[in-house]
């Protein structure tokens, strides 16, 4: 998982997030246990991400996680994250979860 503290740039998250892990998801064997959904994948996000606004740095994501499961962009922005890389066919679905959890937590 690469993130980009200076919304410059971004990067693939795999390689980290395979670490995390302990897997390879190109790998046909354990490919079906890989989920960036993981307590552990979750965990090392959020330590990334307040660390980032503890500096007083801004933090992006890329990656595939946030298109495909709303409830990933959901904690993304629960952890108060700067920007999220979306594929174009996600932005409107996800961008209304995000909105959706913005607004119960605001409550």
């Amino acid at each position: 998982m690469t993130f980009d503290t200076n919304i410059e740039a971004c990067a693939k998250k795999s390689p980290k997030r395979e670490l995390i892990l302990g897997v390879d998801r190109d790998s046909e064997i354990v490919a079906p246990i890989f989920d960036e959904r993981n307590a552990a994948v979750k965990k090392m996000i959020a330590q990334v991400i307040a660390t980032c606004r503890a500096k007083g740095r801004k933090i992006g994501i890329c990656g595939q996680a946030p298109s495909d499961y709303p409830e990933f962009a959901q904690f993304l922005g629960e952890q108060g994250i700067d920007s999220i890389s979306l594929n174009p066919d996600t932005v409107l679905k996800t961008t209304l979860a995000i909105l959706e959890k913005e607004s119960v937590l605001k409550q």
